[in-house]
């Protein structure tokens, strides 16, 4: 594996962290919404741990990224790559379709995928750098977590 620059760490944490702000703006007014008015499970965190346990999981999601992209080319890597994507757009369109649309059934069946797709990242990642894969099973528990989260408002509500 190729060192891994600061700047390219600075580059790849700041992309997910972009996106994760990105997706924050555009929710932001339905966020309050929901948490005014919307009927939550028990152990439902209060709002304010959100941003912070996504802005570490955004941070860890980059970090490991930088290492995964810096890689030597290989078939592995260009799958990894791809899951990386793949899962940053369901990530993100995840909050548009649970704050925004409030569709909370749709947004379990696509945060269901989400999960799955981390798995595969973190399964992909672990062939190519096992640090970068297990940097991302906070990501997995939190995801898991949210399954929880978005369920039990979906009953609920």
């Amino acid at each position: 594996m190729k060192k891994t620059t600061w700047q390219n760490y600075l580059f790849w944490i700041g992309l997910t962290e972009a996106v994760g702000a990105l997706a924050g703006f555009l929710t932001r007014d339905s966020a309050r919404l929901y948490g005014k008015t919307f009927v939550k499970p028990p152990l439902s965190p209060p709002g304010a741990v959100f941003p912070i346990v996504w802005t570490v999981l955004y941070a860890l999601l980059g970090f490991g990224a930088a290492r995964i992209f810096d890689a030597e080319p290989s078939p592995e890597r260009t799958r990894a790559r791809r899951l990386f994507w793949l899962q940053l757009i369901f990530n993100f369109f995840w909050s548009i379709i649970f704050f925004n649309l409030q569709a909370f059934g749709f947004a379990f069946v696509w945060l269901l995928a989400l999960w799955a797709l981390i798995v595969l990242m973190i399964l992909s990642w672990r062939k190519i750098d096992p640090l970068s894969a297990r940097l991302q099973i906070p990501y997995l528990v939190w995801v898991t977590f949210a399954l929880y989260l978005n369920l039990g408002v979906w009953i609920l509500n």
